[in-house]
């Protein structure tokens, strides 16, 4: 399985987002830092995210993807877009709820010569406490499954001691 891997580009008024390989928790920097750039580009009215070429998504990924949803509806954008062409991913997203806030679609987009690597960010062990807890806790918020299945980790996480 090949190490995770993010690419990103922005096109006329939408921002694409391409997960590649094993996307886990060391990504989360990464991602929360290019969200941040996303939401604060007052150009961007859409989001599309192509999941076409990932193997496995981690509960963390999971949980900054929703973040994804929850933003821009309150930045009223337009419902963001999944691109999920392998069947386990599109299951994984479906049983997590992802259908009620994304628009999912299995067609992967046609090449996007644009799409540049994202350097992967480095974050201290709180920062990454911080950004797996608030992750589990989106994904919680989704719907009562996902509430039932997360309550362990993120009472776990919320009981762990901070090294500071």
């Amino acid at each position: 399985m090949q190490t995770g891997k993010l690419l990103s580009a922005k096109s006329q008024h939408t921002y694409i987002l391409k997960l590649v390989g094993d996307v886990r928790l060391t990504l989360c920097c990464t991602l929360d830092k290019l969200f941040e750039r996303i939401f604060n580009d007052a150009e961007i009215n859409s989001i599309v995210i192509d999941l076409s070429q990932a193997d496995n998504l981690d509960s963390t990924t999971l949980g900054l993807l929703a973040k994804i949803a929850v933003k821009a509806s309150l930045k009223g954008l337009m419902q963001p877009s999944i691109i999920s062409s392998n069947r386990d991913i599109t299951l994984l997203l479906n049983s997590m709820g992802f259908q009620q806030y994304f628009l999912i679609l299995d067609r992967p987009l046609t090449s996007c010569e644009q799409l540049q690597e994202v350097p992967q960010l480095a974050g201290s062990e709180s920062h990454i406490r911080a950004q797996v807890l608030d992750a589990h806790r989106t994904l919680m918020s989704m719907n009562e499954h996902n509430k039932e299945a997360f309550k362990s980790v993120v009472q776990a996480l919320e009981e762990c001691p901070q090294t500071h």
